[in-house]
């Protein structure tokens, strides 16, 4: 379908001179285009004072359209002796259709196109240009005029001139052609500057680079004109302050554009992507290599750390407007040190970091992390002493503040003095706790929550499956709500079903969870309830392998039943818990295992009728955030849920719904019972993020972690 947009250039001054003619004006040009409009197969969607929005069914029909529309206008006597010059955008695309209402990302591109276009001018998309291209046009021709920034798109457009013949088409240079974002470089760094392709941009005084820099770090935020005025000038600015402050920003216009710059009520907002600042692209490398090899970790985080040149935002060190920016982004640095160096080590390659771990810990001696990177390299390297003795300095370090080392770091110094460190133990889980965690299973009080497998894949899917602007940040919640908004729940839910109801064969962690109702069995426990945000049959064939049969409760996102759970007994029909106060005999941990799905699940039944995923970001505010699990889980389930301990699996900090379910089934109040999250080389940021639940973090991999907890409890029934 071809979006096809219109205005005229300069109506308000034709209104200010014709006066009371330029509805005669109005009226005629309406005409005109309807007729060209309707001789084209067009329709008209919407038209407020002096603009159109048409949709055609090909772009063919639109650009005839525009040519026949632009003839009429120049060939009409106006009123008045008016001249009337009428730009047009044409975009290619898939729209949404809502109540004869379209809408989508694409109409978007089309207006932002007509906006940039001159009088009598007709611009075409890329989109709408290639399906032109091996057309028989009538009279007219098609001119690339180059790569343009349009207003609130990332990445720039390439757009292309309908010549329509006998008209004139020698046109000024577009407006738009300044540099995109994608071209400008902020670095943030280290002192302040700007590179356009490459090349310093000669910023201005103080205020001016300090206007800026309070830009940046409020990229894509309205930014109000009263809190610029306070940020740059103090809490008691001078009376020209005001003033001042709008001669900055037309200065930062003149150098970097209208488009980036942008006069947005109340204030003003900087219109640049993460990547286009040395801190988005430092911090999009440190999420990066979370997930890595240790090898490729070493290569992420090298970039990443070669992007400082010196300290952040060094010549604001004394502002006040800069301080929490400075110590968040001194704080990701120094995460970046400590994961490196623990992949460095976990290569084998702890000889050559001792250097440089001694002159971290000299620098900054209250940071456990490297204390325990220094200890772990010079055990590894058969300094056992030196290792000993690097603890001894480590306690003399956090006594001066009056603290004890850490129950981690002192227990890795018991370790060491025990000669059972034998190799690099950056990944080591600390094992003070298994007892504790088994003893628990057990006895039944232990609540195993499984987070969702595959969560990058499935984004990546859902990106490719439906064009996902690769400029955006592939998250699931994200690309999820992309795909829902731009070509409906049905298509998304479609893609999804597919997805899981395949058969996904059980992993370590399923049959974990399937050999508990077993255990429980032989130790006389109830049985377990198993917590997991999945969506696919993975768990419920593991249990099936396991000869275990089980219930199942799911939430329901959508429909009638919206907000509710459904429970499903063993070889019956999802039914829904409508009273869950009251749905206590249905529901029984001493019957059997109870499988929770909080976040819905797949339907393999033909009319799909249960089906449900809380996967969008509308989903998770919309619809989880209002919800009260606790209320809304069956009485029983919530209060197994109150009363034990939890095990999370396969969760991440930057998962950020994962917080979303904690808040519902907690609240503000951190767990009452002791609880664990299994994570493998947890950052400091990440430990805080547990310890505000009050839930201990045991560093190890999840999968070899399961194995030892299985033998354990083995060995404790013998």
């Amino acid at each position: 379908m071809a979006f096809l947009f219109t205005d005229i250039e300069g109506s308000t001054g034709l209104l200010r001179d014709l006066g009371e003619d330029y509805a005669h004006v109005l009226e005629e040009h309406h005409r005109l285009l309807r007729g060209a409009f309707d001789g084209h197969d067009g329709r008209v969607v919407d038209t407020q004072g002096d603009s159109f929005f048409v949709v055609f069914p090909r772009v063919r029909d639109a650009a005839g359209a525009a040519a026949a529309a632009q003839r009429a206008v120049a060939a009409h006597s106006w009123p008045g002796g008016a001249a009337v010059r009428v730009r047009i955008g044409i975009h290619a695309g898939e729209p949404l259709v809502n109540d004869e209402r379209v809408v989508g990302i694409g109409v978007h591109r089309a207006a932002r196109i007509c906006a940039v276009a001159y009088g009598g001018q007709v611009l075409l998309s890329q989109a709408a240009a290639s399906l032109l291209a091996d057309a028989q046009l009538s009279e007219m021709s098609i001119r690339s005029l180059g790569s343009y920034a349009l207003k609130d798109f990332d990445r720039p457009e390439r757009l292309s001139e309908l010549a329509i013949h006998g008209l004139d088409v020698d046109f000024p240079p577009l407006a738009a052609e300044r540099s995109a974002p994608a071209q400008l470089e902020f670095r943030l760094l280290g002192p302040l500057e700007v590179l356009r392709e490459g090349n310093p941009v000669q910023l201005g005084g103080q205020r001016q680079r300090a206007l800026l820099a309070v830009l940046l770090l409020e990229a894509g935020r309205v930014a109000s004109t009263e809190r610029l005025v306070e940020l740059v000038y103090g809490s008691e600015p001078p009376r020209q302050a005001k003033p001042a402050l709008q001669n900055s920003i037309a200065a930062l216009r003149k150098l970097f554009g209208p488009e980036i710059v942008e006069t947005v009520s109340p204030g003003y907002v900087l219109r640049v992507t993460p990547d286009a600042t040395d801190a988005g692209r430092f911090e999009r490398l440190l999420i990066l290599a979370r997930s890595a090899s240790a090898q490729e970790k070493t290569r992420l985080l090298d970039e990443a750390l070669a992007l400082w040149r010196g300290s952040a935002l060094a010549e604001f060190a004394y502002e006040e407007f800069a301080q929490s920016e400075i110590r968040r982004l001194e704080e990701l640095r120094l995460v970046a040190h400590e994961q490196r160096l623990g992949a460095e080590i976990e290569l084998g390659r702890q000889a050559g970091v001792v250097g440089e771990l001694e002159g971290l810990v000299a620098q900054h001696p209250l940071r456990e992390r490297f204390w325990r990177l220094l200890m772990a390299a010079l055990y590894a390297t058969g300094r056992q002493a030196e290792a000993l003795e690097a603890y001894q300095r480590a306690r003399a370090a956090l006594d001066d503040i009056g603290i004890e080392p850490s129950a981690e770091l002192q227990d890795f110094h018991l370790r060491m003095l025990r000669h059972e460190v034998s190799a690099p133990s950056e990944g080591d889980a600390e094992r003070a706790c298994d007892s504790e965690i088994v003893r628990g299973f057990l006895t039944g009080r232990v609540v195993l929550v499984l987070g969702l497998a595959g969560a990058a894949d499935l984004a990546e899917r859902l990106a490719s499956a439906f064009d996902y602007p690769r400029d955006r940040p592939l998250d699931l919640a994200r690309v999820s709500q992309y795909v829902a908004t731009m070509r409906g729940s049905g298509p998304l839910y479609d893609e999804l079903h597919e997805r899981f109801e395949a058969a996904v064969e059980p992993g370590p962690l399923h049959h974990f969870a399937a050999s508990l109702p077993g255990l429980a069995r032989d130790h006389g426990a109830a049985y377990p309830l198993v917590v997991t945000t999945n969506y696919d049959l993975a768990l419920e064939r593991a249990f099936a392998d396991a000869g275990e049969e089980i219930d199942v409760v799911a939430y329901v996102a959508t429909g009638r039943h919206r907000g509710r759970f459904w429970h499903q007994p063993p070889g019956g029909p999802p039914r829904p818990v409508d009273l869950p106060n009251t749905y206590a005999t249905e529901l029984s941990l001493e019957r059997r295992p109870v499988l929770l799905k909080l976040r819905g699940a797949v339907d393999t039944q033909p009319d799909r009728e249960w089906e449900s995923f809380v996967i969008t970001e509308d989903d998770y505010i919309d619809y989880l955030g209002r919800v009260d699990l606790a209320n809304a889980v069956p009485v029983g389930l919530a209060a197994k849920l109150r009363r034990s301990h939890f095990l999370f699996i396969g969760f991440e900090m930057a998962d950020w719904n994962l917080r979303l379910i904690l808040g519902r089934i907690w609240g503000e109040r951190a767990v009452a019972y002791g609880s664990w999250a299994v994570q493998p080389k947890p950052t400091p940021l990440e430990l805080a993020f547990w310890r505000r639940w009050e839930v201990d973090v045991v560093d190890a991999d999840p999968e070899a972690y399961v194995d030892l907890l299985v033998q354990l409890m083995k060995r404790n029934g013998r």
